[in-house]
């Protein structure tokens, strides 16, 4: 974790790959948890520290989350994200290339919460959510693409399940296909940039979270 921003209402990280956002069933210290003792800490803080959770990356993700330092902030981002107000762009590390150069994908997901997965269809079914991601091909290296999303909703998994459905699983994603994991248990997806108005200061945060360190993430060719 590397912080990205912070000021008196949020603080942004850049998490890694193996880190947990909110507390889950591995018992595993959240990032939330641990930005609270590196607050407490950094501040000489007595008592309770508070961080709000206002919006999620799954656990192999690395990239941008954003944490609220105060209640205030917390509801009004929490309001922004479900509005879709906040603009969040993804790179994803692919094998195959997309037959579209650029395209929109639009899909109906439906979610095994036993499996912990999404399936994608073309047409809406019993219980789909509509999911629509953006993608644009801005690298290559010699073995792999490198893709840009622009999720335009938010939907369980879906970036890892509509690259997969349309033929371009993500590196390293067993569950959507990838034929090989990664050996550090990540999957080549990075939160890279996002874009919103200060829930509290009204000011316009733009941010970018540097890739992952390796060899992986620094043999692309970038289009012009």
């Amino acid at each position: 974790m590397t912080v990205l921003y912070e000021d008196n209402h949020i603080i942004v990280v850049n998490k890694s790959s193996s880190e947990i956002v909110q507390g889950d069933r591995t018992g595993d210290t959240p990032l939330s948890e641990t930005l609270k003792s590196y607050l407490k800490e950094k501040y000489n803080k007595p008592g309770n520290v508070f961080v709000g959770v206002t919006h999620r990356l799954d656990r192999p993700v690395s990239g941008i989350v954003v944490f609220a330092k105060t209640s205030k902030a917390l509801s009004r981002l929490n309001e922004m994200f479900k509005n879709g107000e906040v603009k969040k762009s993804y790179w994803a590390i692919v094998k195959n290339k997309p037959s579209e150069h650029e395209g929109l994908l639009t899909h109906y997901l439906v979610r095994n919460e036993k499996q912990n997965k999404s399936y994608a269809y073309d047409k809406e079914v019993p219980n789909s959510k509509k999911a629509v991601l953006a993608y644009k091909l801005i690298a290559h290296s010699q073995n792999y693409y490198l893709l840009e999303v622009d999720l335009k909703t938010g939907r369980h998994h879906q970036i890892r399940c509509q690259l997969a459905k349309m033929g371009c699983p993500i590196k390293g994603d067993l569950k959507y296909g990838s034929p090989r994991s990664n050996p550090d248990g990540s999957i080549c997806l990075h939160a890279r940039n996002i874009s919103f108005v200060h829930p509290v200061s009204k000011e316009l945060i733009e941010l970018e979270a540097p890739v992952p360190a390796g060899n992986l993430w620094a043999g692309f060719v970038y289009a012009d």
